[in-house]
């Protein structure tokens, strides 16, 4: 980055978008869970993370046993 930023309000910031995404994330895959549409014992998730405007494309995997 080349502008100055506030480290401190910058942390504070991402971690209320991650602890948004983590509570909502959860309660959709428990919903899923629970409506019955997944079958079998494993449920394989994929998060992307991305940011408009620029390159940034993260991908976390998972396989979560039921």
């Amino acid at each position: 980055m080349t502008a100055e930023f506030d480290e401190d309000r910058l942390n504070m910031a991402i971690r209320k978008v991650l602890k948004h995404v983590g509570v909502t994330s959860q309660r959709e895959i428990e919903n899923l869970v629970r409506s019955g549409v997944v079958k079998g014992g494993k449920l394989k998730l994929r998060m992307t993370l991305s940011a408009e405007g620029t390159p940034l494309k993260y991908v976390v995997e998972e396989t979560v046993a039921l």
